[in-house]
């Protein structure tokens, strides 16, 4: 199998956008990541009652918005209607749940790159897997920075291998489990994104003497990512981009 790669990587990534800094997952996240020059960002997708992508983390909507309820239960239209930004802060009241196409279209007006989470409801791993793999492939993978997919899902990752073979993907985990590798080469992903605890300097030179591109997320603690950098870690993922080491 060839394993697609995503294109060259800062070190810095920024986590739901700037999570530390602004709502996540919204368009604001994005344009406050960019304001503090951060090239790449994460952000998380998952599917609504009629099929939308939309950027959101949880199963329910009660976190990141006033509205209540399964986030599978609830239209593109309904999800609309609810405010994504005031929770977070007044300055934000009135910012919306914004859909994978508008965080892309976001993104490309800034020129910065996306690695777009596969985070599926309950049941629905596969379809969504299949469903966001196919939107990145048909709309998204010939601008300057070509989007990749990651996913704790397994089998999210195997619905969009089979959907989009030619979208970049990557394991998630929170667990170093001797088995990564077999699950890696099955999934033909290009990247391991580790929990920051769970990475040592043995195991980033693991990773990368298998072939695979390490990843560290949630990095929040500037020491920290220059040593993880330091050690081969390939990008650091941050909800506070301004603590990071300087590209």
């Amino acid at each position: 199998m060839t394993i697609p790669q995503p294109p060259a990587l800062p070190r810095i990534i920024g986590h739901r956008g700037a999570m530390g800094h602004a709502p996540e997952n919204t368009l604001a996240g994005i344009g406050k990541a960019a304001a503090m020059s951060v090239r790449w960002v994460e952000f998380d997708v998952k599917l609504t009652a009629d099929n939308q992508i939309i950027l959101m983390h949880d199963d329910d909507l009660n976190r990141t918005t006033d509205g209540k309820g399964p986030v599978a239960r609830a239209t593109l239209e309904e999800i609309r209607r609810l405010d994504a930004g005031r929770w977070f802060s007044a300055d934000y009241t009135g910012e919306k749940v914004p859909t994978l196409d508008e965080a892309m279209a976001a993104l490309a007006e800034r020129g910065m790159g996306a690695n777009v989470e596969i985070k599926p409801c309950k049941g629905r791993a596969a379809e969504t897997g299949a469903a966001v793999a196919k939107a990145l492939a048909n709309r998204w993978m010939n601008g300057p920075q070509p989007p990749f997919v990651s996913s704790f899902s397994t089998a999210s990752l195997a619905a969009a291998r089979d959907a989009a073979p030619q979208v970049p993907r990557a394991l998630l985990t929170l667990v170093y489990l001797p088995g990564w590798g077999a699950k890696m080469e099955q999934l033909g992903c290009a990247s391991f994104h580790v929990l920051d605890r769970l990475i040592t300097e043995r195991r980033v030179r693991q990773i990368r003497e298998a072939g695979y591109r390490p990843l560290a997320f949630t990095v929040d603690n500037g020491a920290r990512a220059k040593e993880l950098l330091s050690w081969g870690v390939e990008s650091v993922i941050t909800s506070y981009p301004d603590r990071m080491p300087k590209d």
